[in-house]
């Protein structure tokens, strides 16, 4: 007995000095590297609890809560700058709207950074192991399956698009031409994006849609909701106990399901056809389905669900998102909403095309305008996987090498960044589309990622984007505000309005 205790006391002394011995070495080197590089820390956010930082959380949480968390990171930047830290429950954070920082993070130093643990334990209830939470080899492989789904020939056929917005239009003219357009867009786009996924509209535009088309609707909304509180307690993650939250998740991925079984019967199908015959039929080619394309390089069923779901989500809210602000925006500015349709009116053909929908130039500065200031990411983040060296968000300027140790967190604001008076101008917080006549901004504007991870489908949601606006300003001749508030952010996995768009159409005659 004697002997076994003195054993594990000579091993307990054994563990705690090649611990500490190992700490002192990853110190000294740590130390070394700063010294080389010129490093300086960061500002740091001041704070009444600087080790847990549960005050920072609490800020955030109650922020959220009241809509203005995005407002937080706008009055904490503007008190102590570009790059600053914090520190929460033994992790530091780099907060920063700095575009040279993120250039790097994203771009130059790609390698260094990645999801992380945290954030995929914290979607993956929701996101599985999808191309939105993994990293290196298997993110790769993820991107390469999906990449090709995105070229022009499929992009630019508005026959994905023209019989959902028609439905949409038919709504509109249904309900009295007084609508809030949010909740038309998030379905409509919905319905549009998994015929084009799934090869089979959800159908929530219809008078009769199904039980569990609304039940898989709703649910993505709540999963999504559950995934960034759990992003927002970070370490305290495991206090998250809710069972709706764990359904919702299960409702998204049986519905999903439902449509990988069918990708995988019609990739055996295939299988057994000669080349000739494959993605035919009766000689004519089938039309694209985006799952069967994907099933064709795998048949993991679990793989192609985390895929479609988060592609699906991804789709669906980028482009509701943008659609919603965008008219959100005009509902405030008829001058603006004038402008744009006479811009519409002067390119529009029918059937609408590819092309006369480029020629809307005016349609254009009003979309880029509209995710300056509500860009659909409006924060997002990334975990050093390596210590690092940054060129920039050191020292009191922001201007010196910074320090960045393996699993600090380095989260970046677009929304922040978006509104800096030094890259936009005085009027940065302005809608002025016309800005964009003469703009060609760089890393500053950054609607849709950058570097190796930018989203593979920023031209899919432009184009729909720019085909539903054209198609309802074709429609309708004006547009009422039936809202007097101000815009109330929504902030799930990406940036919605809580107030909605309330307002009324006026039909062309």
């Amino acid at each position: 007995m004697a002997f076994s205790l003195l054993l594990a006391a000579c091993g307990l002394i054994i563990f705690s000095l090649y611990y500490t011995a190992q700490w002192l070495v990853r110190c000294r080197r740590r130390h070394q590297m700063r010294r080389q590089h010129g490093c300086l820390p960061a500002k740091k956010l001041p704070q009444r609890d600087p080790i847990l930082g549960t005050d920072v959380v609490m800020q955030n949480l109650g922020a959220a809560k009241k809509y203005g968390f995005l407002d937080l990171l706008r009055s904490r930047h503007a008190s102590n700058g570009l790059t600053f830290t914090t520190n929460t429950y033994f992790r530091t954070t780099i907060n920063t709207c700095d575009p040279a920082l993120i250039q790097n993070v994203l771009s130059f130093q790609f390698q260094d950074f990645g999801m992380g643990p945290l954030r995929r334990k914290s979607a993956s209830p929701l996101l599985g192991r999808g191309i939105f939470t993994t990293d290196d080899d298997i993110w790769a492989h993820q991107r390469a399956l999906i990449r090709p789904s995105f070229v022009r020939a499929q992009v630019t056929d508005f026959s994905i698009f023209g019989h959902h917005v028609d439905q949409l239009i038919g709504l509109i003219g249904r309900r009295n031409y007084e609508v809030d357009l949010q909740q038309l867009f998030f379905r409509m786009v919905l319905d549009s994006n998994s015929e084009y996924m799934f090869g089979e509209s959800v159908g929530l535009m219809s008078e009769n849609a199904s039980d569990a088309a609304t039940m898989f609707h709703h649910a993505l909304d709540y999963a999504q909701q559950g995934t960034i509180l759990r992003l927002r307690l970070g370490n305290l993650m495991f206090a998250h106990r809710d069972k709706k939250f764990r359904d919702s998740c299960s409702t998204v991925h049986a519905y999903a399901d439902k449509f990988v079984a069918q990708a995988l019967e019609y990739r055996r199908k295939q299988a057994t056809l000669p080349e000739e015959k494959r993605d035919r039929d009766d000689g004519v080619r089938r039309k694209y389905v985006f799952l069967n394309e994907l099933a064709k390089d795998t048949d993991d069923p679990i793989l192609l669900r985390d895929q479609i779901v988060n592609m699906l989500l991804a789709a669906r809210d980028t482009t509701a998102g943008l659609l919603a602000f965008v008219f959100f925006m005009l509902t405030r500015r008829p001058e603006v909403f004038a402008k744009l349709r006479a811009d519409v009116l002067e390119h529009y053909c029918e059937p609408l095309t590819y092309e006369a929908i480029m020629d809307m130039k005016y349609l254009r500065y009003v979309l880029h305008e509209t995710l300056r200031l509500f860009p659909p990411i409006a924060t997002n983040s990334r975990m050093a996987n390596k210590d690092t060296v940054l060129p920039v968000g050191g020292g009191p300027d922001g201007k010196s090498p910074l320090f960045v140790a393996k699993h600090n967190v380095v989260t970046y604001s677009t929304f922040v960044m978006h509104r800096r008076k030094e890259f936009f101008g005085e009027d940065a917080e302005e809608f002025r589309p016309e800005r964009w006549e003469n703009l060609r901004p760089g890393w500053e504007f950054l609607p849709f990622n950058g570097g190796p991870r930018i989203c593979p489908g920023q031209k899919f949601a432009l184009t729909e984007s720019s085909y539903t606006i054209a198609r309802l300003l074709h429609a309708f001749s004006g547009i009422e505000n039936l809202d007097p508030t101000d815009w109330r952010e929504q902030l799930t996995l990406s940036l919605t309005l809580n107030n909605g768009v309330q307002c009324r159409l006026i039909p062309a005659p």
